[in-house]
């Protein structure tokens, strides 16, 4: 895994070629994977590497990219905007993708 790069599109198609395949939504108190229509828990997820992204012309194009493996080994993305910490999120995954 690079520790950049230069567009988000660029970051997510060179991480799936790494194999983070899988795509995961942000839920309460975990994420859903959409493939396999199944939840992780916080506690099963490990945040390897988190990309941010700022907008050139717009602030509001803000956004975070969080290369996960889970538990079982599995590996995928999550996308979410800048600022996961909007209080509809459990405390448990607050804590896993706060930017250190």
């Amino acid at each position: 895994m690079k520790n950049a790069y230069d567009t988000l599109s660029q970051a997510i198609a060179e991480l799936k070629e790494e194999g983070f395949t899988q795509d995961y939504n942000l839920r309460d108190k975990g994420v859903h994977n959409t493939q396999k229509s199944s939840h992780i828990p916080a506690e099963d997820l490990n945040v390897l590497k988190i990309y941010r992204f700022e907008g050139k012309s717009n602030p509001d194009d803000n956004a975070v990219l969080y290369a996960i493996e889970t538990a079982k080994g599995e590996r995928g993305l999550l996308l979410d905007a800048y600022g996961v910490y909007s209080g509809n999120i459990s405390k448990e995954m607050m804590d896993k993708l706060r930017i250190h």
